[in-house]
């Protein structure tokens, strides 16, 4: 019985991927990061440093693979707001660079309670990884305050849904 009644809300989180034995979906704040990521796996956290806007700059990382697909959210704070679209537009060509894309597909981005900026944007991409495989990158850049993020999905054939419920998924905690 317990079964039947859960069934309808199964039916509507499948349409969304929830369901799936390989999406297990967790709303994570990640510590010291000030946002709230939706993640389809327990994410894993690294640190390294990287030279963005002119800066050397502590990027932390929360990255988990699932469904053929790589999910991660990577934030660094700039010194300056000067420095905000630099780090921002640093970061999307890197990101482009990684996986050898072309011609991305660019919408601004829409998170709500970040900073708005012209650097802002979502985009979606297909490229290649140094092996040679091809790949799908779904990215989304944006600040709040002096942090700049980066969230992405990359994989040879990412879910839709399952792009739109990470990369829609981010929010700042009032």
């Amino acid at each position: 019985m317990k079964f039947l009644a859960a069934l309808p809300m199964c039916l509507v989180l499948a349409a969304l991927g929830a369901c799936s034995p390989a999406l297990d979906w967790r709303e994570t704040a990640a510590e010291g990061s000030g946002v709230v990521a939706m993640f389809p796996c327990r994410p894993d956290r690294h640190a390294r440093t990287v030279e963005l806007a002119g800066s050397k700059l502590k990027m932390e990382m929360l990255v988990c693979p699932a469904d053929g697909a790589t999910y991660a959210l990577s934030f660094a704070d700039v010194p300056e707001p000067a420095q905000v679209a630099p780090a921002l537009a640093a970061l999307r060509s890197a990101a482009l660079r990684n996986v050898q894309a072309t011609a991305p597909q660019v919408v601004p981005a829409r998170i709500g309670g970040m900073t708005p900026n012209a650097e802002a944007v979502r985009l979606a991409a297909t490229g290649r990884l140094p092996d040679g495989a091809r790949v799908q990158a779904h990215i989304v850049f944006f600040t709040k305050g002096l942090r700049v993020y980066q969230g992405s999905v990359v994989g040879a054939q990412p879910s839709a849904e399952a792009n739109e419920v990470f990369l829609a998924g981010f929010r700042f905690p009032a």
